[in-house]
């Protein structure tokens, strides 16, 4: 099963060349961080803000020659995450087809917001995310992407492992918000 999505943020991760592009479902109970290339990930940021150039980028000449072909996305939908990466499909229409393509997140994403369609994510996905208690709230948002700021990917996915497990007694005592050493939240706490 699906459900929708929104981009809540595209985050640099200077001096890095990669950004964060975080992911909200619609019921607001788990946020997807995808790491990405610069490269998308200004593609994103730039459309997001508005900004536009004389020359069509990448993404705004595959719209194009999509037009051109009588073919329009309909959806992009985060459909899979295996080994530390997230997988996409691209819903194309043409002719009264529906046509799917094998595509990488970011690509999806840069081209769903230059045409203004429908996000989705797969509910497997959602199921490897740590669900969130209630609506996420603004506060909650910025301390996730704060965290992301200094999180590899790999350590985002051990602290999704985290999260399968019980927490121990320890762990328990902590869950009114106290914070481990450092500042930083404690594996299988809050972000």
């Amino acid at each position: 099963m699906l459900k929708e999505a929104r981009i809540v943020s595209v985050l640099p991760l200077f001096p890095l060349p990669q950004y964060v592009v975080v992911l909200e479902d619609a019921d607001k109970t788990k946020l997807v961080p995808i790491w990405i290339g610069v490269n998308e990930g200004n593609a994103i940021a730039l459309e997001m803000q508005g900004e536009k150039f004389p020359r069509p980028l990448t993404h705004d000449l595959m719209v194009l020659m999509l037009e051109a072909l009588g073919a329009q996305i309909e959806k992009v939908v985060v459909n899979d995450l295996k080994d530390s990466s997230y997988y996409a499909l691209i819903h194309i229409k043409q002719g009264g087809k529906t046509i799917l393509m094998d595509a990488r997140p970011s690509d999806s994403l840069a081209l769903a917001v230059r045409v203004h369609c429908p996000i989705f994510i797969d509910e497997k996905v959602l199921e490897k995310c740590p669900e969130i208690q209630g609506p996420i709230t603004q506060q909650e948002v910025e301390k996730f992407k704060s965290a992301l700021k200094t999180m590899s990917p790999e350590e985002f996915f051990k602290k999704l492992e985290s999260f399968k497990e019980p927490p121990s007694e320890e762990e328990g005592e902590e869950e009114d918000g106290e914070e481990g050493e450092g500042g930083e939240d404690k594996p299988g706490g809050k972000w």
